[in-house]
């Protein structure tokens, strides 16, 4: 984590740890390995207790507001479903789109920030090679790579941001 240290003089090993750091990445969305997320410094922890007594009200609020997105959003794009006796957080609030590159771009025109989380399905990823499950394997995961996209999502996103982002996506989808 961030609070370690490691020291190597091989540099085949010092690439190794720092791609497991990062999740196997070796370069922005590509895993040749397989990794982890593991850090929590001191100054982290102590946001986290900060934030311990708000947690609760911050999930319903997320709840809310992605079921409000949903609700507002699922005549235009496809949007999560969370299945009966299920509930999310929603750290992220994807939908999926056709034409991805365009919404996004008619999105920044208009002021409303995205982001495209996960772009290559794990079957593709190189980590995941040697199991021999290249491209066409998955065609939904491979599909779902090339259409989703994350609009701006926080436990403080009030309704006429939401509408006004809202409105901006049923815009660019059009």
């Amino acid at each position: 984590g961030d609070g370690g240290a490691v020291f190597t003089n091989d540099d085949e090993l010092a690439k190794k740890m720092r791609e497991i750091r990062v999740h196997g990445q070796d370069r922005r969305y590509h895993h040749p390995v397989i990794g982890l997320n593991g850090r929590l410094d001191t100054i982290q922890a102590a946001v986290l207790l900060a934030k311990l007594p708000s947690f609760q009200d911050e999930v319903v609020a997320r709840a809310r507001i992605g079921a409000r997105y949903s609700e507002l959003l699922k005549d235009v794009a496809r949007v999560p479903v969370i299945a009966a006796g299920n509930s999310h957080v929603y750290a992220q609030y994807t939908i999926e789109v056709d034409n991805r590159e365009a919404v996004q771009k008619a999105l920044q025109e208009l002021g409303v920030p995205t982001a495209v989380h996960y772009p290559i399905p794990l079957h593709l990823q190189p980590a995941f090679a040697d199991l021999g499950q290249g491209e066409g394997s998955f065609p939904l995961a491979e599909a779902a790579g090339q259409r989703v996209m994350s609009l701006p999502m926080h436990p403080f996103l009030d309704e006429a941001m939401q509408d006004h982002i809202v409105t901006a996506v049923r815009k660019s989808v059009q």
